[in-house]
């Protein structure tokens, strides 16, 4: 599925080609806040190689996100993730700053979640977040996921969202 749509975005699968895209969303503080800090060109050039290496192998992934009108928006996907020392399966998004609030998370969450559960036929999907992060937590629990647990991962404390097909 390299393409999708919801009501107000369209997705697209992650190539090389988005990489001045999301350098700029990487670059930006308050979008990197809860993904781990600002993130240089160099390492979100290894990032795009490491998620169109993703789709490669497992035929899913990441996509970048466009508004209806063709600008930038961000990017979401699914993906496979250690947590735990274990294999999970993630639903991940972030949005342009100038974005937010406007409920294109809860969206592409909803969108993600059926692409993961119906058409991949995956078991589960989990939604990792920052303890912190109250929107993205909301988000999840608007989707239908559950909070499981609280862990940590990365050095940061985070909570695990789950929801079963």
């Amino acid at each position: 599925m390299d393409r999708f749509s919801t009501d107000r975005l369209t997705a697209e699968k992650l190539r090389e080609g988005h990489l001045a895209d999301l350098v700029a969303l990487h670059l930006d503080p308050d979008v990197s806040r809860y993904l781990g800090g600002v993130r240089s060109a160099e390492v979100t050039k290894a990032y795009v190689a490491t998620n169109v290496a993703h789709w490669d192998r497992h035929g899913f992934g990441l996509w970048t996100l466009r508004t209806k009108d063709g600008a930038f928006a961000g990017r979401a996907g699914i993906r496979h993730i250690p947590v735990d020392g274990v294999d999970e399966i993630q639903i991940a998004y972030t949005f342009r700053r100038e974005l937010w609030g406007q409920g294109l998370a809860s969206e592409i969450a909803t969108a993600l979640t059926d692409i993961g559960l119906s058409q991949l036929k995956l078991p589960s999907l989990i939604g990792l977040v920052s303890l912190e992060h109250g929107v993205s937590r909301r988000v999840l629990e608007k989707a239908g996921y559950a909070l499981e647990k609280h862990t940590t991962h990365r050095g940061e404390d985070v909570v695990i969202y789950r929801i079963r097909r």
